[in-house]
């Protein structure tokens, strides 16, 4: 053997609680190395620091799933309910968001005169901003309007019903797009509690949010004040309730099929 294999080159690997014995002393040098690129054995060193996070970056967590497919009141079937899963998302994102997004987030503060941010969130190269209700208005027209900015197109309107984030259960979530500075894209989520589902329409704003507007109050039960016609747009003008809540009965109706007939989906299986 050549000197080079009989004296291989030390790989640089941490030390700590479980990790004697690990690293293979034959891989290159890990020196250098940031982020994703490290080895998985540099995120699990228990150290000074290690499992600290600040409070005011830290997940949001909304739920949480019991059971290996999240069923409840013993309806697991599948052995797994002793599994309890956190239903957690990003956190308020750190100076510097990186690419144009600090650019965003300063120019709209200038344009607004102040900060109408509840907060930032950076996750997946996508940015979002988080505003209060009352504030949106005037932020929507601010991405409109001010050249710099120039979000001249509301893409969709999108409604998520959270039953356990507690005085937040309505969230609406606004996609913009920016044509004038090269395709950016962003958006702007606002929440409104379930006792008082109410939040600003931006049809004055951008029109092409009317009918996104109509489909999230017939869907989710979102009052926007000031939408020109706010009428259910999917379901018929009599429907009670709004199916795509989480609280809402599956329901159904029995359906027949080649001389059969399958009853509605809360019908067809008891886990009792």
């Amino acid at each position: 053997m050549s000197d080079e294999l009989d004296t291989p080159a030390e790989g640089v690997h941490p030390d700590g609680v479980g990790l004697s014995g690990t690293a293979n002393k034959g891989f290159p040098s890990t020196q250098g190395l940031t982020g994703g690129n490290q080895p998985v054995e540099y995120s699990n060193v228990e150290g000074e620091g290690a499992g600290e996070v600040d409070p005011a970056h830290a997940p949001v967590v909304r739920d949480e799933r019991r059971g290996m497919f999240g069923a409840r009141e013993g309806q697991d079937t599948s052995g797994y309910g002793g599994l309890r899963t956190s239903v957690a998302f990003p956190g308020a994102a750190q100076r510097p968001y990186g690419g144009w997004y600090d650019e965003i987030v300063d120019r709209l503060a200038d344009a607004t005169g102040g900060d109408l941010l509840e907060r930032v969130v950076v996750h997946a190269d996508e940015l979002t901003l988080h505003v209060r209700r009352e504030d949106l208005p005037v932020v929507m027209r601010a991405l409109r309007d001010r050249p710099d900015l120039r979000f001249e197109m509301c893409m969709s309107v999108s409604g998520v019903h959270f039953p356990q984030d507690e005085g937040a259960e309505l969230h609406v979530v606004y996609h913009l797009l920016s044509i004038t500075h090269g395709g950016r894209r962003l958006r702007v989520e606002v929440t409104a509690p379930d006792a008082d589902p109410h939040i600003p329409s931006v049809v004055a704003t951008y029109p092409a949010a009317d009918w996104h507007e109509r489909e999230t109050w017939d869907m989710f039960g979102v009052v926007f004040d000031g939408h020109p016609a706010l009428t259910r747009i999917l379901m018929p003008d009599d429907w009670a309730g709004h199916p795509q809540r989480k609280d809402y009965p599956l329901g159904g109706i029995p359906v027949e099929y080649k001389g059969g007939t399958v009853p509605p989906p809360d019908e067809r299986r008891s886990y009792s």
